[in-house]
Parts: structure tokens; C-alpha cells; sequence
């Protein structure tokens, strides 16, 4: 059971033009190394099928610094230019065990601008956040303080596509403690019409968020359209559309707290479904819709928090036919059109779609629970296979 844990919080700041322009320089150094590190790699293990690892990286900043083109890599802290190499072997660590892609050169305009301090870089006394290279604190907005009697771990820096600065700071929380056990379990669908459906019955509304500044989004996206690439003025058009697309993304994100919050202090147990949302997003008609809705976004928030407060989300297998199943008799139909709202099955039981699909979810939660595998298993289909199944019959595409 989950005691403590180490928790990153994140504030706004305001640094002074000097700090601006040491930062700035910091996050370039930071790509530069990112990338000669990549490049030197990759040209080993192409031509001579060598892994580097980080002590040889490590070693070739060194010899980097003291060559006359790549001098200026001295002038920034030494530090957030090491948590990159570590940050890149962790990378390959990654590709290599087969959970993430090969890891991709950093771009000036496009890649997150930040950089990572350890304890040996930064000074936290009273209050006051000190970064190596620095002669002043950082203004730091402590919009919430941290826990008491802790100091950070970590730092890290960044700067998103709106200007806007910020800094991390991963602490341990002796704060965060599991919840009271209530015996309460739910099942949650998701969907667009209505972002949750909950077991209950409970619909909850989604925003639609991005479709709320659309008009507003276009409008500066018509007019970054217009202007001289190269320009100061494209630089500021450009800026606008940032914060159209940062306003929407707080939004968003402050709603999927809420709900995810709610919930985890609700429910002992929680049941969602395992939505492919990368290959949902393909389609053309839905994919602004599903991206708005955050789905991946909403179970990765769901899933901490359980951990955080001794709550236990259990994912249903993505084959699971939660719709198309008859959450009363258990009688399967055979198709299930998304225009169907509301459907009548042949024992006489009417569902309504969201709700039958989160009651269903539900009950193949409890019963991996219970006996570890999936629901019960489906009267009209003849080899009668769970709901835990990894492949889709015929019948069921």
C-alpha cells in the first residue's frame, strides 16, 4: 500500500531578461548535446552494430567542450546537459525493450524547450529557488505550497509554445495516504456525446472545449497564414495561436482533475475499457472529436491517483462487446450501429447504449476480481469465450 510518493509541483514564473537569455541558452545547449549524442549512436550502431552507452556520451561531451565549434557548451550549467545523455539512454532503454520507438532528433521549433537540474545544480533555502549560473531567484508564483518539511529532488525548467515559463519541483509527499476502503465499484464508458457514462446511470457533459474557441482558433491560424515566414510578425501571429491552443489545453485538463478526483475519492474500485485511441483517432470524421475528449489523457490521471489513494482501476479487454451485450440476460446482438441510442432486447429489457455498456464493463471488472478472468461468458456465441478475449471474432467486426 502506497505510503508516499514523489510528486511533481508546478508553478509559474517570471524571470528577468538575463535569466531569460541564460535559460534560453541552456534549453539550446540541451538539444545540441540531445542531438550529437543521437547522431553518434546511431552511426554506431548502423555501421558497426555497437551500442554506446551513457559513460561513453558522457565522455564525448567532454571532448565536445574543448573543441573550438562547440565551446560555447561551457557556458551553461554542466548538469541539465548530463540528464539529457541520462534522459537519451533512457531512450534506447525504452526502444530496445520494445516499448517506445526510436528515439527522435530534437527540433528548434517544435521539440518541448526545458532543461532538468539535480540537487548539485540549484540552492532551495526559504522559499527561494536558486539555479546554477544565476545570481537572482527565480520569481516564483506559489500559487500552493509545498509539503512541509521537504525539499526538492528535482528541477526542471521548460517553456511551452505560448512563452509562458514554468518550474517543476519533485518532492516526496508524505501528504498523499490511502483513502478509507468504501466497497463502492463503478463501471465507466466513454464517449463523445456525453465525455462518461457512469454504471450509476450518471452522464457527464463533455465540454467540448476545443469546438468552444474554434471560431477564435481559426481566426489566428488565418491570420499566421498570411504572414512572411521568417518575420516578427509571423513570430507574434504565431504566439497568438499558441495561446488559443494553450487556453483550450488548461481547460481540459483542470476538467479531467475534477472528474478524476471525484472519482477515485467515490469508488473502491473503478473499471474503465481499453480504447486503442491511437488507431481511433485515424478516422477522419472523429478524430478532432476523440482528441478533444482526452480519453488517454483522463485513464493516465485516473490510474495515478488510484495508486496514489489505494484504489484499484481495472482496464476490460478492448474486444470486450460492452455495447452490443445485454447487460440483463447476457444475449449478444449481432450488430450495434453508432445511431443506436437506445435498443430493446428480446427478453424485453430496453438499454439505453452508454449505460447497458458501463453496467457490462462493470461486471467484467468484478469479475476479474473475483476469479481473474472476464465477464460471463456471452449465451450466443458458440464457443462462449470471456470478455477478456485479445482476439475479435468474425462476427464481431
Amino acid at each position: 500500500m502506497t505510503t508516499h510518493v514523489k510528486r511533481a509541483f508546478r508553478y509559474r514564473f517570471y524571470p528577468t531578461d538575463a535569466q531569460a537569455a541564460e535559460l534560453s541558452r541552456t534549453f539550446g545547449c540541451v538539444r545540441k548535446v540531445y542531438n550529437l549524442a543521437l547522431a553518434a549512436r546511431t552511426e554506431a550502431w548502423v555501421t558497426r552494430q555497437e551500442r554506446v552507452s551513457y559513460n561513453q556520451t558522457s565522455a564525448m561531451l567532454t571532448a565536445w567542450k574543448k573543441t573550438e565549434e562547440l565551446a560555447y557548451l561551457n557556458e551553461a550549467s554542466s548538469v541539465p546537459l548530463q540528464q539529457t545523455l541520462r534522459h537519451l539512454q533512457a531512450a534506447f532503454s525504452h526502444f530496445f525493450g520494445k516499448r517506445a520507438k526510436y528515439p527522435r532528433f530534437k527540433s528548434r521549433k517544435k521539440s518541448r524547450r526545458s532543461a532538468e537540474y539535480t540537487t548539485s545544480a540549484f540552492r532551495f533555502r526559504d522559499g527561494e529557488l536558486r539555479l546554477a549560473k544565476m545570481s537572482e531567484p527565480l520569481r516564483i508564483v506559489w500559487s500552493r505550497s509545498l509539503p512541509e518539511g521537504v525539499s526538492p529532488s528535482t528541477v526542471t525548467v521548460s517553456q511551452d509554445a505560448a512563452g509562458r515559463w514554468s518550474v517543476s519541483l519533485l518532492c516526496d509527499d508524505p501528504g498523499v495516504k490511502p483513502l478509507p476502503e468504501n466497497g463502492n465499484a463503478v463501471g465507466i464508458d466513454a464517449g463523445l456525446e456525453h465525455l462518461l457514462t457512469l454504471s450509476t446511470g450518471e452522464k457527464i457533459t463533455n465540454p467540448r472545449h476545443e469546438r468552444r474557441d474554434r471560431a477564435a482558433l481559426a481566426k489566428a491560424q488565418r491570420r499566421l497564414a498570411k504572414k512572411e515566414k521568417g518575420s516578427a510578425n509571423r513570430a507574434r501571429a504565431r504566439m497568438k495561436v499558441a495561446k488559443v491552443h494553450a487556453r483550450i489545453a488548461d481547460r481540459r485538463r483542470d476538467t479531467l482533475h475534477k472528474i478524476t478526483t471525484r472519482l477515485v475519492r467515490e469508488n473502491q474500485t473503478i473499471v474503465i475499457e481499453d480504447l486503442t485511441v491511437r488507431s481511433l483517432v485515424k478516422s477522419r470524421k472523429l478524430a478532432r472529436a476523440i482528441s478533444d475528449a482526452a480519453w488517454s489523457e483522463f485513464r493516465s490521471m485516473l490510474e495515478y491517483k488510484a495508486q496514489w489513494n489505494g484504489r484499484e482501476v481495472i482496464v476490460v479487454d478492448r474486444w470486450f462487446p460492452s455495447s452490443r451485450l445485454c447487460s440483463a440476460c447476457g444475449t449478444l446482438q449481432d450488430k450495434m450501429p453508432l445511431n443506436v441510442r437506445t435498443w430493446t432486447c428480446d427478453c424485453g429489457m430496453t438499454h439505453d447504449r452508454d449505460v447497458n455498456a458501463a453496467h457490462n464493463l462493470l461486471a467484467a471488472g468484478l469479475a476479474v476480481t473475483v476469479c481473474g478472468a472476464g465477464a460471463r461468458p456471452q449465451r450466443s456465441t458458440p464457443d462462449r469465450r470471456s470478455a477478456t478475449k485479445q482476439k475479435p471474432s468474425r462476427r464481431e467486426l
